[in-house]
């Protein structure tokens, strides 16, 4: 069928809206390479051509026999992320390789000799099959196939790269696809290109079955997603799709400000959803964003060494620590190693997206895990406490925590610093609970009844604070403080503070 004849129903047919493309979609064919170099049309609305390509391919797969048509599968239900709205960001991208297909078959019927019976084929319409190159030249390219000769036309030529024009060499083997089985010469009417495309569709749904991760670039964008090539196929991953961390990337107005700084950039992608008879191939970043960090932080477990230490940034906080990238893999500063100093949550000393330098102190190879450490870096102030304190010495501290042993207190000199406050050091009366005391925020004067530099514990007391055993230590402390003189007292050795004799 001819263009002309899809024409003219095309109002029986759906067309789908095509946004812009890059300079890596082509706008005649782009399913098929072109020779000539493409240029980067902007365009915000689909061209009329389209519209008569989508046609055109559209009553020409209509007119094939069912059984020759890949069936469609709706898969997206089985990725790992909520497809619920790719509906609305998918963008039907149609392939025109069946354009033309027509006309080479009737310049490969002209060329051939009338009135001859055709013999009978094993092949049918949409084989893949292998040959080998017997001829070549500028109009056409003969190839064995088992029992018969195929042809391939110029028109077929022409779309063809020069580097896979050089590749068809005498001898060498080529794979064709059958675009008519045998043709009034005798011969089967083959296509390059065709085969290619259709090996890529082939091979997109083995990766939808499998599930297997797809590496490939992307290499255009249109205002609903980003343009992946799967080989000769064109992928589309639809914004919702898009990993978070180049979703956080994806900013502007337009179509070419949130995603055109990320044409050549790697993804990796998952396949979930192969439809061959509407040209439509979607694709997932997300679906495969676990299996490319499970294995980016295999390889770099494999590297880290416990006791090194990297810079990373951070990626989530929660309730116990904070997560950080160190490029490819996420560990994790417990809230206890965040800082020397009380802290209740990880926001009081990091945030999102901050570049820190931590240390690792574990690797968990076989569950995955790496334990980080930012106070690590930090001057140890137990390093001090065994010459600033000293077991007896009044200190004051505020109240931090509360539990059912007893009182959390840090130093009001050593903020990092903080002790134990048990529950029988309260009261010299029984206690059932800290809070029949004290409270959180509370400030007090306390005495130390202990220090274990080794495992870095202080115990304090409330109720020791005016005991008689601490007197003379508190005497001793008082006497070494330096008072102000007394109004209207006389300092020995002051010669203006002498009364005058006189």
């Amino acid at each position: 069928m001819s263009l002309n004849s899809a024409q003219s129903n095309q109002n029986d047919l759906p067309v789908n809206e095509t946004g812009p493309v890059t300079p890596d979609a082509e706008t005649e064919n782009p399913s098929v390479p072109v020779a000539q170099e493409s240029v980067p049309p902007v365009v915000e609305d689909a061209p009329a051509l389209a519209i008569e390509e989508i046609a055109a391919a559209e009553v020409l797969a209509a007119e094939q026999p069912a059984a020759e048509q890949p069936a469609a599968e709706a898969l997206a239900g089985e990725a790992e992320a909520d497809f619920d709205d790719v509906a609305g960001d998918v963008e039907v991208f149609e392939d025109a390789s069946a354009e033309g297909e027509d006309e080479v078959e009737e310049e490969v019927e002209a060329q051939a000799p009338a009135g001859e019976e055709r013999p009978a084929s094993k092949y049918r319409r949409g084989d893949i099959v292998e040959g080998t190159v017997i001829a070549t030249s500028p109009m056409e390219i003969l190839v064995q196939l088992d029992e018969i000769q195929g042809i391939v036309s110029g028109r077929e030529l022409a779309r063809m790269d020069r580097q896979g024009l050089d590749e068809l060499q005498v001898g060498r083997p080529v794979l064709v696809y059958v675009l008519n089985p045998i043709n009034r010469g005798g011969q089967a009417v083959l296509s390059l290109t065709r085969a290619l495309e259709e090996r890529d569709w082939r091979q997109a749904q083995e990766y939808l079955e499998s599930q297997d991760m797809y590496t490939g670039k992307v290499s255009g964008y249109n205002k609903g997603g980003l343009i992946v090539r799967f080989g000769r196929v064109r992928g589309f991953v639809p914004a919702s799709q898009v990993r978070e961390e180049r979703r956080v990337r994806a900013v502007g107005g337009s179509p070419m400000e949130r995603w055109a700084s990320m044409i050549g950039e790697d993804i990796f992608v998952k396949v979930v959803e192969v439809d061959r008879n509407r040209n439509r191939l979607i694709l997932s970043e997300r679906a495969a964003a676990k299996e490319v960090r499970d294995q980016a932080k295999a390889d770099l477990l494999g590297q880290l060494k416990v006791g090194s230490v990297h810079k990373g940034r951070v990626v989530s906080l929660t309730d116990f620590g904070a997560f950080v990238d160190l490029g490819g893999a996420d560990g994790l500063v417990h809230l206890t190693e965040l800082s020397w100093k009380h802290v209740t949550k990880p926001q009081e000393i990091v945030s999102v997206g901050q570049e820190v330098d931590v240390k690792i102190i574990s690797l968990d190879h076989d569950r995955r895990r790496i334990g980080l450490s930012m106070k690590a870096l930090e001057q140890d102030p137990w390093d001090r406490v065994v010459s600033k304190f000293r077991v007896g010495q009044l200190v004051r501290g505020k109240v931090t925590k509360l539990t059912k042993f007893g009182a959390f207190a840090c130093l009001d000199d050593a903020p990092e610093i903080e002790g134990l406050v048990h529950i029988s050091e309260l009261s010299e009366h029984r206690v059932a609970h800290p809070r029949e005391v004290v409270k959180e925020g509370d400030e007090l004067t306390l005495r130390i009844v202990k220090i274990d530099r080794v495992q870095r514990r202080m115990g304090l007391s409330l109720k020791q604070v005016d005991a008689v055993e601490y007197l003379e230590i508190d005497l001793a402390t008082y006497d070494t403080v330096e008072q102000p003189p007394a109004a209207g007292s006389i300092q020995v050795g002051d010669e203006k503070s002498q009364p005058d004799e006189s």
